[in-house]
């Protein structure tokens, strides 16, 4: 998939997705299906970056699909290109009709145009999906705008995934994406303290902005870019407080797999959260309760129990 952050580098025409495509839901998914159909345009996602939100605010967000993960979740969809608008003070003063003209039509040379139900663009987000179907009329550009999308009655939003993945929902978060919410990143050397408690774990380092759920342990499935394909695994994300850790770690043991995963690229999709981090008495509590969590998993993926082996 090609991306772009230069409006003069883009493939023409285009069938374009207008939107932030945080999170990349299944609402999203939605808007993004009628740029699918002509083969003779160039099916383009255009999103902006930074993200408006942090634009004004002027605080750093975290991002449920940060770029390389945007990237490669489009890319599955079918989508051909992504367009990075670069998100500032320029940008954000064009009226609605001037980003319009300069962008959609002299830039984007826009033939198909999809975007959902809430769609706002332009100065002070005076522009609204109406008024861009109003101007694609007269542009004779199709407009699509796609109605809210509900799964069981309850609205898909970002802001929703997000208030899920706080609570420990990961199976609400997966009816809302399409799929599980995944951590995604490089294993790193750690302490070794798995390894010596008779549980080794990959460290997972992940994306500076990545939005991570809430802390404690997760029945997970895990896949390495070599070793393996949706293994069950138990995750810790948290500050390990037993052993006094000063921070914020993802920490992986895989069910029943031994092996040195260090360098890998490592995709962790959660499936079940289990319980909150907590401090226990001391390395033996610690690791009885590990030795729980692991049995709590293989019950979840209908594994056979192991023995606990003598302390």
């Amino acid at each position: 998939m090609w991306t772009t952050e230069t409006l003069t580098h883009i493939l023409t025409p285009t069938a374009i997705a207008l939107g932030n495509f945080d999170g990349l839901h299944r609402g999203h998914r939605a808007v993004m299906d009628p740029i699918l159909a002509d083969p003779n345009l160039w099916a383009t996602v255009v999103t902006f970056r930074p993200h408006p939100v942090e634009y004004f605010s002027g605080q750093p967000r975290a991002l449920l699909t940060p770029l390389a993960e945007k990237q490669e979740i489009l890319a599955s969809w079918g989508v051909q290109q992504l367009v990075l608008l670069t998100f500032d003070r320029e940008l954000a003063q064009l009226t609605p009709a001037a980003f319009f003209d300069e962008i959609i039509v002299q830039h984007l040379h826009a033939q198909r145009i999809s975007v959902g139900f809430d769609f706002c663009f332009g100065r002070e987000r005076q522009g609204n999906a109406e008024l861009l179907q109003k101007l694609g009329q007269e542009a004779g550009i199709t407009v699509t705008i796609i109605p809210e999308c509900t799964v069981d009655g309850e609205r898909i939003s970002s802001s929703r995934v997000r208030e899920l993945l706080l609570a420990g929902q990961p199976e609400q978060v997966q009816r809302l994406l399409g799929r599980p919410y995944e951590l995604i990143g490089e294993v790193v050397r750690g302490q070794s303290l798995g390894h010596g408690l008779g549980f080794p774990t990959a460290n997972l380092q992940l994306p500076a902005r990545k939005f991570l759920p809430r802390q404690g342990v997760y029945c997970v499935e895990v896949t390495a870019e070599r070793e393996l394909q949706a293994q069950p695994g138990v995750m810790n994300l948290g500050y390990r407080p037993t052993v006094d850790g000063q921070t914020l770690t993802a920490e992986v043991h895989v069910l029943g797999w031994r092996g040195d995963l260090y360098g890998q690229r490592l995709r962790v999709a959660l499936r079940h959260f289990l319980r909150p981090e907590q401090k226990f008495s001391g390395v033996s509590a610690l690791k009885a309760q590990i030795h729980r969590d692991c049995q709590a998993a293989r019950e979840y993926f209908q594994l056979p129990l192991e023995q606990l082996e003598p302390t």
